[in-house]
């Protein structure tokens, strides 16, 4: 199977660990040969839903499904019998996801002391996810009062006005909506979380076997929770959709007109980006914190490697993986899902309508087809990683960023034919024959640049490229000359993706406009709907690229469990390679999302124009930035992204320095810890990490949230009296234009500069440039201090907030007129 003290991955350079032949044991008990680490809690955490279901006898279970899933596609065939495949689709992918649960758990878990360390973990990512979100929950609550005080007050549409819609009807819809994007998103961050903190063992145990075992189980435990969250983020909508069209009678006489109803599911666009806000910044801080905490003491002062267990932040550390880059990454890309599927279908909408097209469900449901396509073939991808060659043999030279790279391939060249089939099948109108044909290239033309996005995010922060290995030598030079070159790949990596964005942007429009598509006037009006199919393409392998994404922190998690339980060298050298491939693939995927943000932001924008045109019966088609206070709401807009950035940043700082008080005050009071004669107090630095980040996360996110609000509502009454009634709306849009641009820069550059310094510091441990206790390392080491709270807090929140900010404003656009 595999050479002593070698590695199936040899393409990495391979590292040795310094202390593997450790043989003094903690404590008493450890002579005999079992490690022991303290819970976090006296008994695992089950959500109340799930302890009411396992009360529940099996058949009164199974007759209660029986009688949803009856309604839900009861509701779905008075729909439409797009709706009825979209269920059903998911309904089959939820099962593949029930299977490859039933895989990954029946995976060993390992010797006793893995198993131990992995308890450990998952009892403080089960706390700090009950009391995070409990907290959030709270706050979400609070925020649908302050909606409903709102719509109950609020002018309503003349098309709902029409429709015989009440005031009432239309707050409760808007709250309902609200509170189960809410729902959903947490729920998607708990299965990402779930799952992280019982596959993370599993990998370190087929590692002691197999690097492509590994591989697979890392894979596949991340494949499971994004076929979840992805499916989840439709089937929501699919079910809210069909909801409202049979509870309010849609397209019957007098009422509500189909076109109208994509309106009605902007609240639950805001919940889930209410959620993966607040969860990527509570996570963000957790994990980074413990991580700079960690390091700062164990490397750099006391000379211990990663993950060694004598660091009393070592848990912390482990545990912030999966409250940070796995629960939160799940909320983030529901959120993702969520805001451009409604966009998109707001826009199919208003378009429909504008053509007079006869049947306009294809044009609105269209993005809820193309992800049911996303289910099926990102499967396809994912159970495309094989465990070992059919011949049994296991390759010696396989690189495993190229057999992740060769699944997203087989992944994209099915999305392409998927995309190609959906358009013909939803998009084809008399009125233009030759549409669909335009909207499929407008399809490729967005999944192309994700896949460049993809490829230009891996080109900048793997070492396997010159841009980190250039960054890495700079470490030689000292502390400032690595910080220095890490600023500036950051700066210089937002070029490539601006230009793709742009190009993607003006082509897609380009041949949305020239599709054949127009209004009553003769004018074309395809070009939004383009850019909304593209959006959909790049988005078309999601599921996917969240596999890869959760990847990284199961990797990185199962390299901390053998690094503490001290296993062979050659196991930990399986897990380091991962543990690298895993810090590209979360590079590579959040471009991804900041691309993909982009993109929905335009089409947000759009809709938001659009709903202001519709209350205040009035075109509403551009916005004049040399009008004096437009110009300061857009300057407001970016000013909005600096200090979020520097709240987040700071945030990080400020808990970090705590944990650092605390690990150096372990070291100083139990000495016998750096000779394995006395045991650090984990739980101690857990509680430290977990009630700051919950305390910091507040001001940011507050921020975000206010914010806009404010500067509509101030510039609104500004407007009353200066008789221009429209200004707090065109403000508004000026802080949205100018918060997305600073925003997508200011990501860009954050994520790339904290993911290359990150794999720098992973190439002089592969024994470059002196290797690790080198000057060099401790320099490239202090970079990676600088870009955690870059890559991992800040960077990612940002993305959310972009699109935050746009379902915010079109849910609160009625107080800016």
């Amino acid at each position: 199977m595999m050479e002593e003290g070698g590695s199936e991955f040899n393409t990495y350079p391979i590292v040795r660990r310094v202390n593997s032949t450790h043989t003094i044991m903690m404590d008493a008990d450890m002579e005999t040969g079992t490690r022991t680490f303290p819970n976090m809690r006296t008994k695992p955490y089950t959500p109340l839903i799930f302890r009411v279901l396992l009360r529940l006898n099996v058949r009164v279970l199974f007759l209660l499904f029986l009688i949803g899933f009856g309604a839900i596609f009861y509701m779905g065939a008075r729909t439409s019998p797009i709706i009825v495949f979209v269920i059903s689709v998911c309904i089959l992918s939820f099962l593949v996801a029930i299977y490859l649960i039933k895989w990954v758990l029946a995976k060993d878990e390992g010797p006793p002391e893995m198993v131990q360390i992995s308890d450990a973990i998952r009892d403080g990512a089960e706390g700090f996810f009950r009391t995070q979100y409990g907290s959030i929950s709270k706050m979400a609550v609070l925020l649908a009062l302050v909606i409903l005080f709102i719509y109950l007050f609020r002018t309503i549409t003349p098309q709902q006005e029409a429709s015989g819609l009440r005031r009432s009807t239309s707050a409760c819809i808007t709250v309902a909506s609200f509170l189960l994007g809410a729902l959903c998103s947490g729920f998607a961050g708990y299965i990402g979380m779930w799952v992280s903190v019982r596959a993370n063992v599993r990998v370190s145990s087929a590692a002691r076997r197999s690097a492509r075992e590994a591989l697979q189980i890392a894979t596949r435990a991340g494949g499971l929770s994004a076929i979840i969250v992805v499916g989840m983020a439709v089937i929501g909508i699919a079910i809210l959709y069909a909801t409202f069209y049979v509870w309010l009678g849609v397209d019957s006489p007098g009422s509500m007109k189909v076109t109208d109803l994509p309106l009605l599911l902007v609240g639950y666009g805001f919940g889930a980006s209410f959620v993966a806000l607040f969860a990527q910044l509570g996570g963000g801080i957790f994990t980074k914190a413990a991580d700079v905490g960690a390091d700062l003491v164990g490397k750099v002062e006391q000379g211990i490697p990663e993950d060694d267990p004598r660091n009393p932040a070592v848990i912390a550390d482990l545990v912030g993986d999966n409250v940070g880059d796995c629960a939160a990454r799940g909320a983030d890309l529901f959120e993702s899902i969520a805001a451009e599927i409604v966009s998109a279908m707001i826009l199919g909408g208003t378009m429909a309508q504008r053509c007079k097209i006869e049947d306009p469900s294809g044009f609105i449901l269209f993005p809820l087809v193309v992800h049911s396509f996303d289910l099926i073939v990102s499967s396809v991808g994912i159970f495309s990683i094989k465990g070992t060659r059919e011949s049994g043999v296991i390759g010696l030279t396989e690189d495993p960023m190229a057999i992740l790279q060769k699944g997203y391939s087989i992944t994209i060249v099915l999305a392409v034919l998927a995309f190609g089939a959906s358009t013909r099948w939803l998009l084809y109108t008399e009125q233009a024959p030759s549409a669909w044909f335009n909207f499929a290239l407008c399809g490729l033309v967005g999944i192309t640049t994700a896949y460049i996005f993809v490829w230009i995010t891996t080109y900048y922060t793997d070492y396997k490229h010159e841009p980190v290995r250039t960054l890495a030598l700079s470490s030689s030079t000292g502390h400032g000359t690595n910080i220095i070159a890490g600023v500036s790949l950051g700066l210089e990596s937002t070029a490539l993706p601006v230009l793709v964005i742009s190009v993607s942007i003006i082509s897609t429009f380009w041949l949305g406009q020239t599709a054949g598509l127009v209004d009553e006037t003769g004018n074309p009006t395809g070009g939004l709907f383009g850019t909304a199919v593209a959006t959909m393409g790049m988005l078309s392998t999601a599921a996917y690229i969240l596999t890869m994404d959760m990847f990284g922190p199961i990797a990185d998690n199962a390299g901390g469990i053998v690094e503490m339980s001290q296993q062979p060298e050659s196991v930990r050298d399986i897990t380091d390679i991962l543990d690298a491939v895993g810090n590209t693939t979360k590079a590579t995927t959040k471009g991804f999302a900041i691309g993909s943000a982009a993109l929905a932001s335009f089409l947000l924008f759009s809709a938001y124009m659009d709903e202001v045109s519709t209350f205040a019966r009035e075109p509403f088609k551009q916005v004049d930035i040399a009008i004096p206070e437009i110009f300061v709401g857009g300057l407001l807009g970016s000013m909005l992204i600096f200090v979020f950035s520097a709240w987040a940043c700071s945030a990080v700082g400020r808990t970090a320095q705590e944990v650092v008080t605390e690990v150096r005050r372990q070291f100083i009071e139990r000495p016998g810890i750096m000779d394995y004669k006395e045991k650090p107090d984990y739980a101690r630095c857990v509680a430290i990490v977990a009630s700051a980040s919950l305390r910091e996360m507040i001001k940011p996110g507050a921020l975000a949230i206010i914010s806009p609000i404010v500067v509509g509502f101030v510039f609104r009454i500004l407007g009353h009296y200066t008789g221009h009634p429209l200004l707090g709306a065109k403000v508004v849009a000026a802080f949205l234009m100018f918060g997305t641009v600073s925003g997508i820069l200011m990501a860009l550059f954050l994520n790339t500069a904290g993911g290359a310094w990150d794999n720098a510091k992973k190439y002089i441990e592969t024994g470059a440039l002196g290797g690790k206790g080198s000057e060099a390392h401790k320099a490239a080491i202090t970079g990676d201090t600088v870009g955690d709270p870059f890559k991992d807090t800040a960077g990612p929140s940002l993305h959310v907030l972009i699109k935050l900010l746009s379902t915010i404003t079109l849910v609160m656009a009625p107080i800016f007129l």
